[in-house]
């Protein structure tokens, strides 16, 4: 009898022994869970505002920056105003240089003209004092003594010859001309100077019109890269937020279906699903962020559906957050449903797992019902994001019915 019932006890304690142990949350002494629910309209309509304000900031921003352009259109004509009195200016001077070399090379010719004509007036003047008495009429009149003393010297004068008298005329004609000359390159000259001056002028005014146009330029160009980040960054935030949204309400949606499930496996069978064939974490990240997600559920943070802390979490979150805070940011780890993480890690089988895996819970076996996940803790064991009922857990990974085939390696 007694033998009996020694081997009834170790076939009890056996049996104890085989069965997987359930949920060991927090200890006795564990602080009670606040009470929490999921976002309200009032917070998605906060979100709304904030993002119809930055539409309105981008659309204002948007108004400044056709103002600056319309600024800038005005300065090209300016610079195109400038540019023309630039070009007419150095017409103007190749003009006047034009008609100062024409008019020097002019003076010069007449110059050689009276330096002949001197020549030969020279030679008259030497023949003259040869002869004696003047050589012009002027001298004829001024120097005879009556009527019969002027009558001899003129006949003296004709005596001469013609050239002499031509000789005179054209040193006369030279010398009128070459005078005339001389104002015509001096004016010239100055018509020179003057178009210099425009140059300059025209030319500093050009350059200080293409300065403040290419300053504008710089202006604009940096209010368009700072509206364009703005915009860019709106717009993502925007998308990201539709998208989370659709994907946290996707999971909510699944997790509710799963409650009203039943018979779900409690794991499903290998339908031969694929995921990614390389990982993209190393042992140290996965360590930090098993050490994360256990610091988490050992501060009894609360479960908030969409949250991803720091102060409270929903399943996919708390994936989000460890693998964040272990050095895993973006663009190699976003924030995903449970559903998209199992398709953007490599599948591990389930005798294979390491600490710092991920596990897959789904109400129909399918990928796209996956409602639940978790880290895997090591020794059959998970930390994970439960419920708004239960919060954050220390769990058996075999606690939730639909458990995949699967595990994920990040």
């Amino acid at each position: 009898m007694n033998k009996r019932r020694i081997r009834v006890a170790a076939l009890c304690a056996s049996f104890l022994i085989a069965l997987p142990t359930t949920s060991l949350a927090a200890p006795p002494t564990a602080k009670p869970r606040p009470k929490v629910t999921a976002p309200t309209k009032a917070q998605i309509a906060a979100a709304q505002a904030a993002e119809n304000a930055k539409a309105a900031a981008a659309a204002n921003a948007a108004g400044q920056l056709n103002s600056a352009q319309n600024l800038l259109q005005q300065l090209t004509t300016v610079t195109a105003h400038t540019r023309a009195l630039l070009f007419s200016a150095q017409a103007s001077l190749a003009f006047a240089t034009t008609q100062f070399n024409l008019a020097s090379a002019h003076a010069a010719l007449t110059e050689t003209a009276v330096s002949e004509a001197n020549k030969t007036i020279g030679r008259m003047a030497a023949s003259a004092y040869i002869m004696g008495g003047g050589f012009t009429t002027l001298n004829s009149v001024l120097e005879s003594n009556g009527p019969q003393d002027l009558i001899d010297r003129l006949s003296v004068l004709n005596q001469v010859g013609a050239s002499d008298s031509v000789a005179l005329s054209r040193y006369k004609g030279a010398f009128v001309i070459a005078k005339a000359a001389q104002e015509a390159a001096s004016a010239a000259k100055i018509a020179q100077a003057n178009a210099t001056a425009k140059v300059a002028a025209a030319k500093a005014a050009a350059v200080a019109a293409q300065s403040a146009q290419s300053a504008e330029v710089e202006r604009l160009r940096g209010i368009q890269a700072q509206l364009i980040a703005e915009l860019t960054k709106a717009r993502n935030v925007r998308i990201t937020l539709q998208q989370q949204l659709a994907l946290w309400q996707l999971e909510q949606s699944s997790a509710n279906t799963a409650a009203r499930t039943k018979g779900q496996a409690k794991i499903w069978p290998d339908r031969g699903f694929k995921g990614r064939t390389t990982i993209r974490s190393t042992d140290a990240i996965r360590t930090k962020a098993v050490a994360y997600a256990r610091a988490q559920v050992l501060a009894h943070k609360p479960y908030v559906w969409g949250a991803q802390g720091p102060n409270s979490f929903d399943c996919s979150g708390l994936v989000y957050a460890a693998y964040h805070a272990a050095g895993l940011g973006y663009p190699n780890w976003s924030r995903l449903n449970a559903a998209l993480f199992f398709v953007d890690s490599q599948r591990v089988a389930l005798t294979d797992l390491i600490p710092g895996d991920l596990l897959f819970y789904s109400y129909d076996g399918s990928i796209q019902n996956i409602h639940h996940m978790a880290i895997y803790a090591g020794n059959g064991m998970i930390w994970e994001a439960n419920s708004t009922r239960t919060g954050l857990l220390f769990s058996n990974m075999y606690s939730t019915n639909g458990l995949m085939p699967w595990g994920g390696r990040v």
